[in-house]
């Protein structure tokens, strides 16, 4: 059987990664990625082929990889962080269906969880993943799902939230959660996650709204529960109180 692995690369460092991505990569004849995902890979797997496609020619990389699967090529397909969360698994599924090709589709750290681990314990309670992004998702649909999880007082990791394109979209999206959560309310960003440069910042949300991020930032609202303890973002689950 045709052999390709979706692999989430997690944030790119090679001891981020986990074994099944490092052993799926070994194996793998030729990586097919963006070109700043092969760029990360490429040192720790130099003898590999590798293929890409710029931004947003995402279904020709995955056709890209199927193509070489149906050759008879092993091959392994790489997203950043997991690559079912906002990755490349479920458009090589969807292009795959009725192929003679076996789909693998293999974890990775995303950044809610990788971003999280610098902050401090964001995430211990329940939360959401939302991307601010508006390419693929209606603005107007983001927006709904922004104030249903503030209003549910869900822990928030917010993806994609600003560019060039969209520089205002991070403070716009903290307008909509300021309507039911306070502005003291603890939140971070984790910038580079994993990778040279990395920084954390712990900040309120009011400040929040004002705060510089970009494509390369992950940010985190904490719930009504989260607080500062020794400069580490954290929320309570309730243990202590059990």
């Amino acid at each position: 059987m045709n052999k390709l692995y979706v692999v989430g690369i997690g944030p790119g460092a090679e001891e981020q990664m986990t074994f099944r991505a490092m052993n799926a990569m070994k194996e793998a004849d030729v990586i097919v990625g963006y070109g700043v995902y092969n760029d990360l890979v490429r040192p720790i797997f130099p003898d590999k082929e590798y293929l890409q496609t710029p931004m947003r020619r995402e279904a020709d990389r995955c056709r890209m990889a199927i193509d070489k699967a149906l050759e008879g090529r092993t091959v392994a397909m790489i997203s950043s962080g997991d690559a079912g969360v906002y990755g490349m698994a479920g458009l090589v599924l969807e292009l795959a269906q009725g192929k003679d090709v076996d789909v693998e589709v293999i974890p990775g750290v995303t950044a809610a969880l990788s971003g999280g681990a610098v902050l401090g314990a964001p995430l211990t309670h329940d939360f959401c993943v939302i991307s601010l992004s508006d390419l693929l998702t209606p603005w107007e649909k983001i927006e709904k799902r922004l104030a249903a999880a503030a209003e549910a007082d869900f822990c928030i990791a917010l993806y994609n939230p600003s560019s060039h394109r969209r520089a205002d979209y991070l403070r716009k999206a903290c307008d909509i959660l300021l309507r039911a959560r306070s502005g003291e309310t603890v939140c971070g960003v984790v910038r580079s996650i994993g990778r040279e440069g990395e920084s954390a910042t712990v900040l309120t949300l009011a400040e929040l709204r004002d705060y510089a991020a970009d494509m390369f930032s992950t940010v985190f609202i904490g719930n009504s529960q989260t607080r500062v303890i020794g400069g580490k973002m954290v929320t309570p689950r309730g243990y202590r109180d059990v």
